[in-house]
């Protein structure tokens, strides 16, 4: 007798075992069969067997070979709708589910605002149209107020060794300029360009021009009182612990302010920071930013001189931006991520996080609640 194939799991103290078994002839089988229903004989035990045909073995051993992709379920509560409709979206496109598993820790009964629960479904088949899946998936994510994210269940997935995120609206809950502006006294003129420029309205290196031209004659001596009342965005603490721990390069790529990056550098332990130099005469800002601006383009130029630098492919690699002047990044990364990101940015990244904090991120690398994290 040969053992082809084995798989177990306890399931809420209940042992499931499963095994494939060659037997050399059919005298062996049948005495073999017989010998293990005698032995569950009396026990609290369930015993099924069946014989494949030659046509289900190919299938099996053909099965190897076979693409597979993870999909991975986000949500402040997964719900039994939330989890039919991944699985019938999948089986529509010629998926199969061979294995799910939970990566959240056991969640509140009663979910909260900062509630997560994950699932990971361990997918194969041949995928003929991928962005058909996404586009069903992005579709159905907002619908049911979850993320699902779709990827190829590759060596790299569990590999990636650079992280970059921008910093306004993903690393922080605010967006600077837009801070400073409201301390000038024209807070909704420089927000609503904002606005505009981050929903891929505007282009932003000259709408980033136009409003810190506005900012001329502010006194530096705000940049204090407004370093010190930004947030972190939730998870961002938990992610960044744990990104240190599995031996990950961080760096801030963006178009903000040094200033700020800095304090974020210090507070997180992130390796690299580039972003924008306010030019200060006298005390005040004169409206001008240092060259070189940092806007979608040299987001994205940076991205792959820290991978060169740090001899990695681009495939080990992980953006995360909320604007339009992320897409860049986003879309050569290995894992480009757009966090609770604008229509635009959502349906044009890679994959989306609309309803967890950042460290919804260490889902999509398969990181499990009890692997360590805090």
């Amino acid at each position: 007798m040969h053992i082809l194939d084995i798989r177990q799991a306890v399931i809420h103290g209940s042992l499931a075992f499963g095994i494939l078994v060659e037997f050399a002839n059919a005298a062996q089988s049948s005495s073999s069969l017989k010998d293990i229903e005698a032995s569950i004989s009396g026990r609290e035990q369930q015993v099924r067997f069946t014989q494949l045909s030659e046509a289900e073995c190919q299938d099996w051993m053909a099965s190897p070979g076979q693409k597979r992709h993870v999909v991975t379920l986000m949500s402040r509560h997964v719900t039994a709708e939330q989890l039919q409709r991944v699985t019938s979206i999948t089986a529509r496109h010629g998926l199969e589910v061979v294995q799910i598993d939970r990566l959240s820790a056991h969640a509140p009964d009663t979910p909260s605002a900062r509630s997560k629960s994950c699932f990971e479904l361990s997918v194969r088949g041949e995928l003929a149209d991928p962005q058909a899946l996404r586009r069903e998936f992005l579709n159905a994510a907002e619908e049911l107020n979850a993320d699902i994210a779709l990827q190829e269940d590759s060596l790299f997935r569990r590999h990636r060794r650079l992280a970059a995120f921008d910093m306004d609206s993903t690393l922080i809950e605010a967006e600077v300029i837009d801070e400073l502006a409201k301390a000038a006294g024209i807070g909704d003129l420089v927000s609503a360009i904002t606005e505009r420029a981050m929903a891929g309205e505007l282009d932003f290196r000259a709408s980033f021009k136009e409003r810190l031209a506005l900012l001329k004659g502010l006194d530096v001596n705000v940049l204090d009182a407004i370093g010190a009342s930004l947030r972190l965005t939730e998870g961002a603490e938990v992610l960044f612990a744990e990104l240190k721990r599995l031996g990950y390069k961080t760096a801030i790529l963006s178009g903000g302010f040094t200033y700020f990056a800095k304090q974020l550098q210090a507070k997180l332990g992130i390796d690299y920071v580039f972003a924008n130099e306010l030019e200060v005469v006298d005390g005040k800002c004169t409206g001008v930013a240092v060259e070189p601006i940092v806007d979608a383009q040299r987001k994205a130029d940076l991205l792959r001189e820290l991978a060169h630098k740090e001899g990695l492919s681009l495939e080990q690699t992980i953006a995360v931006g909320d604007g339009a002047n992320d897409l860049p990044m986003l879309a050569i990364a290995g894992l480009g991520v757009a966090f609770r990101a604008k229509p635009l940015v959502r349906h044009s990244a890679k994959q989306a996080i609309s309803t967890l904090g950042l460290d919804g991120v260490l889902y999509l690398l398969g990181v499990r609640d009890g692997d360590g994290r805090p």
